[in-house]
């Protein structure tokens, strides 16, 4: 499947670069009927719409460009396969169907965010469009520097809003809308922070009937942290080698290092159970133990009614160390992210909790030691455990959601321009095609596709995992976040303290608790964040807030309760079923 997968993408680029000598000064004369017909027969295949209505979406692609026919638009990204595509292929295709320009910029992630600050505060145009991730939503919420496209696609945008949008379709719609109910970003691509496990050795009979015999009940797929934690000392301290190979029951980084907050900000809390129960995020406590009343942020701390270093957040911090030092090969302490990313690929891990299903695609590649001879997968992919402080309605895990955003400082014109540009990237007669190659689905009639059922078995559960109702339990940073910027920055630092061992979890939670209510009291004192800017409760007893129902939540007696695990094979099923 890598090699049909890295074939189909060989021949999108192709494509692209044989069409580049249609990008002549003027558009006077082209055939884009003829165009729209040659890039839906050869590129864009398969697609969820029948070629006839996917020639109607791209003839009204068409029509509705023509005011800004001969524009050149600007707008930038992340670096990642699927806006590699969008960069390399559908600007071309996009440029012979409309006659517009487009320059799509490839940057890394902090620097996308670098650039829409300046723009935010210099009202400079820097990019007439951004795919950022939709972490930002409490942010973009709550400044007024982005325009919410709710009331742009009533307004002043109706005019170029394409009819066959279908904002139902897109499965992180919800990530991408405001405390006001508004949406003001458009999902582009999403991928989840999965729990990921070598499938071969959990059906092996012999690995099977050790681990019952010694913890008395069957390997699976952990549902809660205990099982994970007993699977982990089961492969690194009972198994130790498998084929001449010593191996692993654990997987993680922890380098003192900007992604070492990435860990801990993509819901490493929510796993645990430290938030208050809720979709997309909990309420009024959410994953970064921010509380909010009415919108407004009112405290981190426990003494203020948030939970970011409650019981259930140090139990998190702790578990983390726990596992990174104990089960997890020596170099992991000392790796990055991107270090860490590569490594189960490599064949000696068991399992790992915290696993991106971007990774997908590097794990299916050809004589790899997780891939078999017939390019199925010797591993799988299925739903994170939860700590001893999760209950049922709550969010389990991380989604990212690169989403489309537009910004008040971008010329009208530009921005009509670039949000013909961000739908056409993300229209029913291109998604299909998108996904397939970039394994970042948003629609769910992609993911419903006869051409995703084929992928299926090839993807170790990612199609699986994305057409099942636990989906919903998978979402980004939510509204609670008033400034990510700001209060991003302060996780690693603090976590990174904690893992070398410089201070206890409990004091690096109290001092991110503390820096977090700092921020949220600046940003409040400045009154630049309206009516949903932050607010401090009064600072009181912390055990009053520990004695009132949902989240901050007191201290669990037995933070280790009976491991529980579910057949993989039975796990798939129940979906299938539902």
């Amino acid at each position: 499947m890598y090699r049909t997968l890295g074939l189909m993408l060989t021949a999108a680029l192709l494509a692209g670069c044989g069409d580049s000598s249609q990008q002549a000064e003027t558009t006077e004369a082209v055939d884009f009927a003829g165009n729209a017909a040659r890039w839906a027969d050869d590129e864009f295949q398969p697609s969820t719409l029948s070629r006839d209505a996917q020639l109607a979406e791209l003839a009204w692609f068409t029509n509705a460009s023509e005011p800004y026919r001969g524009m050149t638009i600007n707008v930038v990204s992340e670096t990642l396969t699927t806006h590699e595509y969008e960069s390399e292929v559908l600007t071309q295709a996009f440029f012979d169907i409309t006659g517009i320009r487009v320059t799509h910029d490839l940057i890394q992630e902090g620097d996308v965010i670098e650039k829409l600050q300046t723009q935010m505060q210099s009202g400079e145009n820097v990019y007439d469009a951004y795919v950022n991730d939709s972490d930002l939503i409490g942010t973009h919420a709550r400044y007024g520097y982005v325009v919410p496209l709710s009331d742009f696609m009533a307004g002043e945008g109706a005019d170029v809003t394409s009819p066959t949008l279908d904002l139902d379709d897109f499965i992180g719609i919800s990530f991408t809308t405001g405390p006001d109910g508004k949406i003001y970003q458009l999902p582009d691509q999403q991928f989840a922070n999965l729990y990921w496990f070598r499938y071969d050795w959990f059906t092996d009979p012999g690995l099977m009937a050790q681990f019952e015999e010694i913890y008395g009940y069957a390997l699976g797929v952990p549902v809660n942290w205990s099982a994970y934690e007993d699977i982990a000392e089961f492969f690194s301290e009972h198994v130790r080698e498998i084929d001449g190979t010593r191996v692993y029951g654990h997987m993680d980084y922890g380098k003192k290092d900007p992604s070492l907050g990435w860990r801990f900000t993509d819901a490493w809390l929510s796993m645990a159970g430290a938030g208050d129960e809720g979709i997309p995020n909990g309420l009024p406590v959410d994953e970064w133990g921010i509380r909010v009343e009415n919108c407004r942020p009112v405290g981190s701390s426990v003494s203020r009614g948030g939970a970011a270093n409650g019981p259930a957040a140090v139990y998190a911090l702790r578990k983390y160390i726990e596992w990174l030092q104990k089960y997890a090969p020596a170099e992991a302490p000392g790796m990055t992210f991107s270090e860490a990313g590569p490594v189960p690929a490599q064949g000696h891990i068991a399992q790992q909790i915290f696993w991106y299903t971007t990774f997908t695609a590097d794990m299916i590649k050809e004589d790899l030691a997780v891939v078999n001879e017939d390019g199925t997968p010797r591993w799988r992919m299925a739903p994170s455990p939860h700590g001893p402080y999760w209950t049922e309605g709550m969010k389990l895990g991380y989604q990212d959601t690169g989403s489309w955003t537009l910004l008040e400082s971008t010329p009208l014109e530009r921005r009509k321009a670039a949000w013909l540009y961000a739908q056409f990237v993300t229209s029913k007669s291109v998604s299909l095609k998108k996904t397939i190659l970039g394994l970042t689905p948003i629609r769910d009639s992609d993911l419903r596709s006869a051409a995703m059922s084929e992928m299926a078995p090839n993807l170790g559960g990612l199609v699986e995992f994305y057409r099942s109702p636990a989906r919903v339990a998978w979402t980004p940073t939510g509204t609670n976040v008033p400034d990510y910027p700001k209060l991003a920055q302060l996780w690693w630092a603090n976590v990174a303290n904690a893992v070398s061992g410089e201070v206890t979890p409990q004091a690096a939670m109290d001092t991110l608790a503390e820096q977090q209510d700092r921020v949220l009291e600046r940003l409040g004192r400045h009154g630049v964040l309206g009516e949903c800017g932050p607010a401090l409760n009064e600072e009181q007893d912390p055990e009053y807030w520990l004695s009132q129902p949902g989240s901050p939540k007191p201290k669990l007696e037995n933070e280790k309760p009976q491991g529980e695990t579910v057949p993989y094979d039975e796990l798939i099923k129940s979906w299938a079923a539902m």
